[in-house]
């Protein structure tokens, strides 16, 4: 007999992270001394008729909306049959950003392995157990502890000292504007104190509005070898022939595709030359499935794949892929361990602080079977916000 799902369970709940809190455009988290952000996530329960659950703490409000117009599909299913519910969910959310599709995708993997007794990196295919880290810093602002290229350049060195292989700076964002002479100033104070040392990785987040400003800032990059320049443009990274002409005019690789969802326009980047690595989210890109889709396209056409942000699918992913090079821990900042992607709900030791690579700079996979990783489920309850029901 096949197993077969029988409830689907969705919680939202908040946790506080302290010293961050709203940028201007009430998006992205910075940093701010002081402050408290209570943020909110979703736990996500597929409960079968085995002693087994798949489960998985992640998403937003979108995604959320999204496990309800999926949930009446998959009751009754069978969890195992990832592959045709991927593709079912597809169409049912094809007018959506298949937000929702990313922790469903996760949540049915975690049942798998627990169902197996494996961990999801071996259901995959594992290639390596220890992952060599990069710091990326904090979305941040000018008075804010990183508030000078030089602080970027110190907590750089710091980040060296920990072990760590490679280091991302992330542009400053408390308004609108910028100052492209900071951003190339901030380049080049990382470049001189650590480049001979790490791996160096400079993220705008689609802030630069002209084609100018970006390649001033990729020809600085240039000068100091940065390892890559990742979403430069005002665009929100979806240009393929804007990007395809400022790689030609550069050296520095580009990193694009964060923001384009799934296997197929990020494949397009690729083949029409507009990115030199893939980038892929097992959140954002319809699960491990989807996620594993772009990586092994990706090493057809001998190009890298690089996941993005932390966690334990991103962790049993890139154990799975040979062409990937950095596992993204972050986001960090010199006087808070309190990391952007660390949820407080983690029982069996799990961590993406930023003291917790080795000394190689490198962070293990969970073995345990499924992700690998215990949740709380007592602290969502008591910090719940609503719960969905589907059966």
């Amino acid at each position: 007999m096949s197993p077969e799902i029988t409830q689907i369970e969705l919680t939202a709940f908040t946790y506080p992270i302290t010293d961050v809190r709203l940028d201007h455009t009430k998006q992205k988290l910075v940093y701010a001394p002081g402050e408290t952000y209570e943020r909110q996530v979703h736990g996500l329960r597929i409960h079968t008729d085995t002693e087994y659950t798949g489960e998985y703490i992640g998403g937003g409000k979108p995604a959320a909306t999204q496990v309800g117009i999926c949930a009446e599909y998959l009751i009754g299913a069978d969890p195992l049959k990832r592959e045709k519910h991927w593709n079912a969910m597809r169409e049912m959310l094809r007018k959506y950003d298949q937000m929702g599709l990313g922790i469903i995708d996760i949540a049915l993997w975690d049942f798998a392995g627990k169902y197996a007794g494996l961990p999801i990196h071996e259901l995959l295919g594992t290639h390596r157990t220890r992952l060599p880290a990069y710091a990326s810093t904090y979305f941040t602002q000018t008075d804010s502890g990183l508030s000078s290229p030089e602080d970027f350049a110190d907590f750089a060195e710091t980040c060296c000292e920990y072990g760590y292989q490679g280091f991302k700076t992330h542009t400053w964002c408390e308004t609108d504007t910028y100052d492209i002479e900071a951003e190339i100033d901030l380049i080049e104070a990382v470049g001189e104190r650590v480049g001979d040392r790490m791996a160096l990785m400079h993220d705008p987040v689609a802030k630069y509005e002209t084609r100018a400003d970006a390649l001033k800032v990729g020809r600085a990059c240039d000068e100091y070898e940065y390892f890559w320049y990742e979403d430069p443009y005002k665009d929100t990274g979806r240009s393929q022939h804007g990007h395809r002409t400022l790689r030609q005019s550069m050296d520095t690789p580009l990193l694009q595709t964060e923001l384009v969802r799934g296997v197929e326009p990020t494949i397009d980047f690729v083949v029409n030359e507009a990115t030199d690595f893939a980038r892929a989210d097992p959140e954002w890109d319809g699960g491990i499935t989807g996620a594993m889709k772009i990586a092994r396209a990706a090493e057809g056409l001998g190009v890298d794949i690089e996941y993005h942000l932390a966690g334990p699918a991103q962790r049993h992913c890139m154990a799975a892929t040979r062409n990937s090079n950095f596992y993204e821990l972050g986001l960090v900042h010199p006087t808070s361990k309190n990391p952007h992607s660390e949820y407080p709900v983690y029982q069996n030791g799990y961590t993406d602080r930023i003291d917790s690579i080795d000394e190689d700079g490198t962070v293990g996979v969970p073995d345990g079977p499924g992700l690998g990783v215990e949740y709380d489920w007592e602290y969502v309850n008591e910090n719940l916000v609503e719960r969905a029901v589907y059966e």
